[in-house]
């Protein structure tokens, strides 16, 4: 039987930690996955218009084969300079891959469209660096959900947006899921309340409403002249998988993004997951299957509870789900 992990958070996987940091006045931030230990690492991109650092490294057929860290960043191209500030920090730690007399953090990264959002984005000197090292120094096992990190300013169709998360555990495996959603499709169906990912929900996590009724196609499609876009996520595991594996579980998880989000992988969206293994827990051939939907599982609750807790702040946009819907379930 499949149940949440005691935190509900990518961080019920042992030895990985989350860290937020984020600005406010530019309405930005990102996230930080670390392990205590270097982790297989592997991603899989099903939408259009990715934005990435170190991505092709993660290639089953590359010579690395771990990560130190993995960042989803807000600022389009400059948020991929968060993934920089992470690399500075582990390498003072003395983290990293191994090369002569160096020591060479590999930190990959994807990064999301958030600079048309309502925040100030004049800055002199971009503030990804600083943001991501912040982040890196604020990993701890639990982590703000919503209007934080990578999702700060980050916007859907009709909604605002946020950071998710949400594990799993079948038989001795543990299973996660952290993302930052700014899709250009929409999380609730039609012009209503209720969640595409509703049929998965666990424990009333995103309000225990139920599925919707009726819907109508027409209804969902995204609205016009949207200029926000990308979900960016990471799936992890405490089984010992190969890069391989692990890039067949980032697979299988987009599964869940398009359960969760209508439409999702878009042209204009650089939807992509990444995946994380600890490799504390031996599996088998037959595990895999059970965890690639596990994986998706957990990334279509992830993407219901970002929405679901996102929070005002001066000069949105867009209202929160919380803002728009909440009302007419306490009036009910």
């Amino acid at each position: 039987m499949m149940r949440p992990g005691p935190r509900n958070l990518i961080t019920d996987v042992a030895g990985l930690r989350v860290g937020n940091a984020q600005d406010d006045t530019i309405k930005t931030g990102c996230t930080v996955l670390v392990g205590d230990a270097p982790f297989i690492a592997a991603v899989h991109v099903m939408g259009g218009a990715p934005g990435t650092r170190e991505t092709d490294l993660l290639a089953p057929d590359k010579t690395v084969q771990r990560a130190d860290a993995l960042v989803l960043s807000g600022g389009s191209a400059f948020g991929l300079d968060a993934a920089s500030g992470v690399a500075d920090a582990l390498r003072t730690m003395g983290r990293g891959f191994a090369v002569g007399d160096q020591t060479v953090p590999i930190v990959p990264g994807a990064i999301l469209f958030d600079l048309i959002n309502g925040g100030a984005k004049d800055w002199a000197n971009n503030p990804y660096k600083t943001l991501g090292a912040t982040a890196l120094a604020a990993a701890s096992e639990t982590f703000a959900l919503g209007t934080a990190g990578a999702g700060t300013g980050a916007l859907i169709a009709d909604l605002k947006g946020g950071l998710g998360s949400a594990s799993v555990t079948l038989g001795p495996f543990t299973v996660g899921a952290l993302v930052a959603v700014n899709a250009l499709g929409r999380v609730t169906v039609g012009d209503g309340p209720h969640f595409w990912a509703a049929p998965f929900e666990m424990a009333d996590e995103f309000g225990g409403h139920g599925p919707a009724s009726i819907f109508d196609p027409a209804a969902a499609v995204p609205l016009k002249g949207a200029q926000h876009a990308t979900t960016i996520a990471i799936v992890a595991t405490d089984a010992a998988l190969t890069q391989a594996q692990a890039t067949r579980m980032a697979t299988a998880a987009h599964d869940g993004m398009a359960r969760a989000i209508y439409p999702s992988h878009t042209p204009m969206d650089g939807d992509l997951v990444f995946a994380a293994a600890t490799g504390a827990v031996p599996a088998d051939e037959a595990a895999l299957l059970a965890l690639g939907n596990a994986a998706a599982l957990c990334l279509s609750r992830a993407i219901a509870r970002a929405i679901f807790h996102a929070t005002s702040a001066p000069g949105d946009p867009l209202l929160t789900w919380t803002a728009r819907f909440a009302p007419s379930f306490s009036a009910s």
